[in-house]
């Protein structure tokens, strides 16, 4: 079969996933809703939620557009240069199909939280499950199905191999991807730290009332931030990762960096192994679904492994038919990183292991060292997840050099779509436990959205680790794919320029994670201040004889995340584009570098510490060491909330600063070399 038409699956495989997408997220609006207060939380949450994709991009469309303008009027009178018409509607077309994946997703989510509490309520454990993984499923599907459909439709129509400018087109829809990612995760992030601050800070500590109360009136926009950071955009992670170790692999392979002599093979076996991965994760969903049960947790983890077998065995069965064994072994490399990663990051977070349970026993002293020893736990926890990527990079690089980074990066990607789907199966678990407890339902189904978000936030934790790694997979290979372009043979650090790069590089991860550590915080000042008003000027709310005003910290919490969004934003974009105009390619690569170390060991640390902390608060909150309301508990909730910027914010944000940075640096290549000679 020629290569032309084996990137025909590509396109094809996009359109099963889509396909599969719609006729689950049809099986979750025809499942009971349930009645009166239920659907009057589920209608606000959703409403909420919709609301501030609608106005996150409003914002977004102005930068897309200015974006897409600037890539058009490079290409003007300079045909060839990697710019012009064509990138720029690839760049746009890239947008948008990521702004389409993260709307559909969400609606899907907030249309499943509440049926999930319905079938809790009626069916127990499993007909929850299987309501909140479908919901997920939609997301994870969305991503993959649109991402592929893209690229596949893109390489088709537009890129011939032979002549490497006409790559330019993957660049720019990368690079959309990219920029609508790190608005997303930015803006979802501060929404939902704000929201989860004051709810936890006034209402657990300072009024003493539960988790989801609904006499706390900033628990709407604490389930609407459920939704916009940890679906929505982390589903714009994802997708940007995915369609980045695409793109980069079909670069290096167009550009000559492949090892062996595979021609043609080589640029198309990603897509190849992409499409084999949508089947695949098809496959694992539907063991997931026949296999709930009573313990979610060992569902899930079926499904996900049974994803990874059966994209191992298909991709070297298509890697030796296609002749590029030693890309079999660089996909395995990246495949099975990717599982170790998140194991390593179950074991760093979860509420059952030892590094959590010792980070909730020092709350008993308070909370100056339970928040040391939640540090100490991410600290610790950068060691082994850089090992495994740095040996899988290793390994791939011996057996497939540059080719076999990138061919590594899409291995651990290629199952995307039921790794979305079971970390946001969690935020619709949360949510169904906060509509349980605002409706007033049974206690018995508080307790079965708790054994799920339980599970959830494991899976939550671990689908973190899994894109951190996959990032500095990914942004090696788009690092591989700038060298390739660029023709950078090697990185001299002896050289000035370099080195400024370099230590320009290494700082950015840590100055964009101030500002969005700033951003949360003083948006979880505005949002902790209403709360507080409303409680002091209402005294009826805590009395159960007054209705709190959500709406109004629904609106603080859009308008801050909306406002404080853009500077990290512009930053990503402007800091490649400002050093390789000044200091030229070779800076650029020093740039990337630096960014890349620093950004995935702070992000490892901020993630882990974030989830080491949030579970071992729960893990009290079960009734150990004193258990809810005691000592050890106000200061696991301290610790929590340190947390929470960390692992949902600034730390899942590092990812797309070096993918993004990386990218940029890719599209804008040929503007560093004409400005450098």
């Amino acid at each position: 079969m020629a290569e032309r038409e084996l990137a025909l699956l590509a396109p094809v495989a996009g359109l099963l996933a889509l396909a599969v997408a719609l006729a689950m997220a049809r099986s979750v609006a025809r499942t009971e809703a349930g009645e009166g207060r239920m659907v009057d939380v589920a209608r606000a949450i959703q409403e909420g939620a919709m609301a501030f994709l609608a106005r996150e991009y409003q914002v977004l469309v102005v930068f897309v557009g200015g974006m897409a303008g600037v890539l058009f009027l490079a290409g003007r009178g300079a045909p060839g240069s990697g710019f012009g018409p064509a990138v720029a509607a690839a760049y746009l077309l890239g947008a948008t199909a990521s702004l389409a994946a993260g709307y559909g997703g969400m609606r899907v989510a907030t249309t499943a939280n509440v049926r999930t509490a319905r079938m809790a309520e009626r069916h127990g454990l499993a007909g929850a499950l299987a309501v909140a993984f479908r919901g997920g499923a939609v997301m994870g599907l969305a991503v993959v199905g649109l991402g592929l459909l893209g690229l596949g439709l893109l390489y088709l129509l537009w890129v011939d191999p032979g002549r490497p400018a006409t790559l330019a087109v993957l660049n720019g829809f990368a690079m959309g991807a990219s920029s609508v990612a790190l608005f997303a995760r930015v803006g979802g992030g501060i929404y939902t730290k704000a929201a989860d601050m004051g709810a936890d800070l006034v209402g657990k500590l300072e009024a003493g009332i539960p988790e989801d109360d609904p006499r706390n009136p900033a628990v709407i926009a604490d389930n609407v931030g459920d939704n916009v950071g940890d679906v929505a955009g982390m589903g714009a992670d994802l997708f940007e990762s995915y369609v980045g170790s695409l793109v980069a692999a079909v670069v290096v392979a167009a550009a000559g960096g492949a090892a062996s002599s595979g021609g043609g093979a080589a640029v198309v076996f990603p897509l190849v192994l992409a499409a084999l991965g949508v089947v695949a994760s098809l496959l694992g969903i539907a063991v997931t679904q026949a296999g709930s049960g009573d313990d979610p947790a060992r569902a899930l983890r079926r499904g996900t492994l049974t994803a990874a077998f059966a994209l191992a065995g298909g991709g070297g069965l298509a890697a030796g038919w296609l002749g590029l064994p030693q890309a079999a072994v660089a996909m395995v490399a990246g495949l099975a990183a990717g599982v170790l990663v998140g194991l390593v990051t179950e074991y760093y977070t979860a509420g059952d292991r030892p590094p959590a349970r010792q980070v909730a026993r020092s709350a008993a002293t308070g909370p100056a060292t339970n928040v040391l020893a939640g540090l100490a736990v991410g600290m610790k926890s950068t060691a082994l997840p850089v090992l495994v990527v740095g040996a899988a990079t290793l390994v791939a690089h011996h057996v497939a050099g540059l080719y076999g980074i990138a061919v590594a990066a899409v291995g651990m990607l290629a199952t995307t779509g039921i790794t979305v789907a079971v970390d946001a199966y969690g935020p619709i678990a949360d949510n169904a436990g906060g509509i349980a407890e605002m409706a007033g339902l049974p206690a018995e189904v508080r307790a079965v959205t708790d054994r799920l978000d339980a599970v959830g936030n494991t899976t939550a934790a671990m689908g973190k680790g899994f894109a951190i790694g996959s990032a500095a997979l990914t942004a090696l290979g788009l690092f591989s794919a700038y060298a390739a372009t660029t023709g950078l043979g090697a990185i001299d650090l002896l050289e000035p320029r370099v080195m400024i790069g370099a230590l320009v590089g290494g700082m950015l991860p840590m100055l964009f994670s101030s500002l969005a550590v700033e951003a949360v915080g003083r948006a979880a000042f505005a949002m902790i201040e209403e709360v507080r008003r409303q409680f002091r000027e209402r005294p009826g709310i805590l009395t159960g004889d007054d209705r709190p005003d959500y709406a109004r910290c629904v609106d603080i919490s859009t308008r801050a995340a909306l406002a404080q969004m853009v500077a990290p934003g512009l930053l990503a974009v402007a800091a490649p584009l400002v050093v390789g105009w000044l200091l030229g390619p070779a800076a650029v690569g020093g740039l990337l570098a630096g960014a890349l170390v620093t950004g995935v060991l702070v992000a490892i640390f901020m993630a882990n510490a974030g989830g080491a902390w949030d579970n071992a608060k729960k893990y009290i909150e079960g009734g150990a060491l004193g258990g809810k309301g005691s000592a050890s508990h106000r200061a696991a909730v301290v610790g929590d909330t340190v947390g929470d910027p960390f692992k949902d914010t600034a730390g899942p944000s590092l990812n797309i600063l070096i993918k993004l940075m990386s990218v940029v640096a890719l599209v804008f290549a040929p503007l560093f070399q004409r400005a450098a000679g």
